[in-house]
């Protein structure tokens, strides 16, 4: 019988690599045993959600770290802070601005607070991968609704692009309304190493980062920053203590402040190191012939503003291999774990802790299988996949909270064209709704959803045997 413990200390003491969260890539970092540091709130250690003494003194450590008005720690994960902030932002019922390519938690609080959701559809780049927000949708689309309450967008995206914000945050403070930024995988913003500028300082008014993603911090570590008064603070600590655990953990808040200090202390350092790491896996990827490693330059300006260059993306031939193919080739012959997987591409996950035996190994990696391509004839991938056209706009038949609430039932997949979701299906990770609870299934879903299950990808939202829920 195989056990977690043991199962984790096996496979810390593999020579597995870790190209994916946390951002401490498990490497050893100063820490005590956290068995003898694992306490409840007791006399001297304050209270999270009434702090006044040591945890007060810790966020507002992170706050000036960030540039925030406030920072709150967060032990449940950017997910509780994304669910405080939207149902902080607006009164129930309200109508909200949001990007389709929101993670599942924003859905979940456009649930809880029953809000009507607008939703922002980004550009889509021509190598196949979501692109940016721009501020002339947004204005699009406040135009459209003047009685959008509140914007929700997610920047950087898990592919690493950027959108403008301090445009769009203009944009949206014209009509006096708050913008929240979803930048869980951009914590590693603003600190150098030729990285964008973080929101906090670029005008967006709650910006939730996820330390652990890219930074070393345990999982389940985040932050959430106020950086104005247009969503109230009271508002924001009132719904975290809704949402967040009344018995937060100080082994996570420990580790958290010791990531603050990290960056603070050494992080010019770090951030040097890690800018000169990626320059040369860059050019050394530059030479592959049948793997294509995304970069900046392949993205135009409408398709993103910047680009998180942290995230690789590495696309091979479609002739030769799928993204799956050469996941599970890092994976099974070179011992590189990679963080997500399409069926046209693969993502690594990179920090300021990773190391030039890791971006050797890799490099080393795709010029072995990029020869090894060299020497195949050429072939057709089975189940080849438009990734680009995956996440796509669907009839909204419902609101989701009706949907939600109305009597379902489970059917096969493929008798589901033309009836009512009422759950949500998306591949994961990213954890990006294909179909939102409320939507009409399309005949392209169907189609997509099952080679997205043929190609291996992990699709959640449906039954193991590959029912869907609709709406009775």
């Amino acid at each position: 019988m195989s056990v977690l413990d043991q199962k984790l200390i096996e496979y810390t003491q593999s020579n597995i690599y870790p190209f994916h969260m946390p951002g401490h890539k498990r490497r050893p970092i100063d820490f005590p045993n956290p068995y003898t540091i694992d306490i409840t709130e007791i006399d001297g250690f304050d209270n999270l959600h009434h702090a006044e003494e040591i945890l007060r003194d810790a966020q507002q450590r992170a706050a000036e770290l960030y540039g925030a008005k406030r920072s709150f720690y967060l032990v449940n994960g950017s997910t509780c802070g994304l669910l405080a902030a939207i149902c902080a932002a607006a009164p129930k019922k309200s109508r909200i601005l949001v990007a389709r390519n929101s993670h599942k938690a924003v859905y979940h609080g456009i649930f809880l607070n029953e809000y009507d959701a607008v939703y922002l559809y980004p550009e889509v780049a021509d190598i196949g991968i979501q692109g940016q927000i721009t501020a002339d949708a947004v204005e699009e689309k406040l135009t459209l609704y003047p009685d959008i309450a509140a914007v929700v967008i997610t920047s950087p995206t898990y592919d690493g692009v950027v959108s403008d914000i301090r445009s769009i945050a203009e944009t949206v403070h014209r009509r006096g309304i708050p913008l929240i930024v979803d930048e869980a995988h951009g914590a590693h913003f603003g600190f150098g190493g030729g990285f964008p500028e973080n929101a906090v300082k670029l005008g967006a008014d709650v910006v939730i980062v996820s330390l652990h993603k890219t930074l070393p911090s345990f999982t389940q570590t985040a932050l959430l920053h106020v950086c104005s008064d247009r969503i109230k603070e009271k508002d924001i600590a009132k719904y975290l203590g809704i949402f967040e655990t009344s018995s937060p953990s100080y082994i996570f808040m420990a580790g958290m402040e010791k990531c603050i200090r990290m960056v603070k202390d050494e992080g010019q350092e770090l951030f040097s190191n890690y800018r000169k790491l990626l320059d040369d896996f860059y050019a050394k990827a530059g030479k592959l012939a049948h793997i294509h490693v995304l970069s900046k330059a392949d993205l135009s300006e409408c398709e993103s503003y910047a680009f998180d260059d942290g995230k690789i993306l590495m696309f091979p031939a479609p002739d030769y291999l799928n993204g799956k193919e050469l996941y599970d080739m890092l994976l099974s012959e070179y011992r590189l774990q990679m963080e997500m997987v399409t069926d046209k591409y693969v993502v690594a996950m990179t920090s300021i802790m990773d190391t030039q035996e890791g971006f050797d190994r890799l490099i080393h990696a795709l010029y072995d299988i990029d020869q090894k391509l060299e020497q195949k004839k050429n072939r057709k991938s089975a189940g080849k996949l438009e990734s680009r056209s995956v996440y796509t706009e669907n009839k909204k038949v419902m609101q989701m909270r009706d949907a939600e609430d109305a009597p379902q039932q489970e059917i096969p997949l493929e008798e589901s064209v033309g009836k009512v979701s009422a759950g949500f299906v998306f591949l994961y990770p990213p954890g990006i709704p294909i179909i939102v609870p409320g939507e009409e299934i399309s005949g392209k879903f169907v189609k997509d959803m099952k080679q997205c299950i043929q190609l291996g990808l992990d699709v959640e939202g449906l039954s193991p045997d590959g029912r869907i829920t609709i709406v009775n």
